[in-house]
């Protein structure tokens, strides 16, 4: 079986380095993308778009709904993991728990024994789990200002370079450095497993959501123009405003789908122990 799986990677890999020989070549300015599509984006694009970034104005307009259904696929691709990584089957006769003074690890195998209130502990996933102040402590300083940074990538992509992927992944990769410095049980309590769900479906329903208002309101969908309608902003500059809702929402998506498939590849599903 592992040599029919191993033939047909080879097959398809040589069908599609045999089919790379119709593409025109690296950098041929005689290619249609170059004579025909990029000029017409490099001239008309704050014309017909009104934003100055020509990667925004591409992503977010030319090519939006494009753009969406890639959202759409990132969105997907967390919910398989979730689907074919997720269980509920916990390891019984194992909870450690750590004397926030003393560094004693506690190991109780039954959870009847448990204290309903035990002061000065924390609990930890393994007894080989390490505790390191310089990291935790570097960590949570650092942690905000990436937050912020990412933040300021999503706002700022229909100016400079930035945008929603770029945001989202900045932001979900905070999440995972506040997993690995502290443990995976410490993330989760701040976005769980149904916070992230949501949280990853309410950016592509943000995305869509957009462009139905602007068919509502009588435009096309992804008509960023028609937002002026409801919003006291002149035409030109709600449709950066629109590209900006869309930016948002792809950040959302990408952080949440980032979080949950670190998470259940990095607890084999269980969410309950980190790395």
């Amino acid at each position: 079986m592992r040599y029919i799986g191993l033939f047909i990677v080879i097959l398809c890999g040589a069908l599609l380095l045999y089919a790379t020989q119709d593409f025109p070549a690296w950098g041929d300015p005689n290619s249609p993308a170059s004579s025909h599509v990029s000029p017409h984006y490099i001239q008309k694009s704050i014309e017909e778009t009104s934003v100055p970034n020509l990667v925004t104005s591409v992503l977010a307009d030319y090519r939006s709904f494009d753009t969406m259904f890639e959202t759409t696929v990132i969105f997907c691709a967390g919910l398989a993991c979730l689907l074919l990584l997720r269980t509920f089957i916990q390891e019984r006769g194992n909870w450690y728990y750590r004397h926030i003074p003393t560094e004693v690890t506690l190991h109780i195998k039954d959870a009847r024994r448990i204290p309903k209130d035990i002061k000065d502990f924390e609990r930890i996933d393994t007894l080989w789990v390490p505790y390191d102040l310089i990291i935790k402590t570097v960590c949570r300083i650092c942690i905000p200002f990436i937050q912020l940074f990412a933040f300021y990538v999503v706002a700022h992509g229909d100016f400079s370079p930035g945008g929603g992927f770029q945001g989202g992944v900045i932001f979900g990769a905070s999440l995972i450095l506040l997993a690995i410095a502290f443990d995976l049980r410490t993330a989760i309590e701040r976005l769980d497993e149904f916070k992230l769900g949501v949280l990853s479906a309410l950016g592509v329903f943000l995305y869509a959501g957009i462009g139905m208002l602007c068919m509502i309101l009588g435009g096309s969908f992804l008509d960023y123009s028609q937002l002026s309608k409801i919003f006291p902003v002149d035409p030109v500059h709600i449709r950066a405003l629109g590209m900006l809702g869309v930016e948002i929402g792809v950040g959302i998506s990408v952080m949440a789908v980032m979080a949950i498939i670190y998470i259940n590849i990095a607890s084999e599903g269980r969410q309950d122990e980190g790395l």
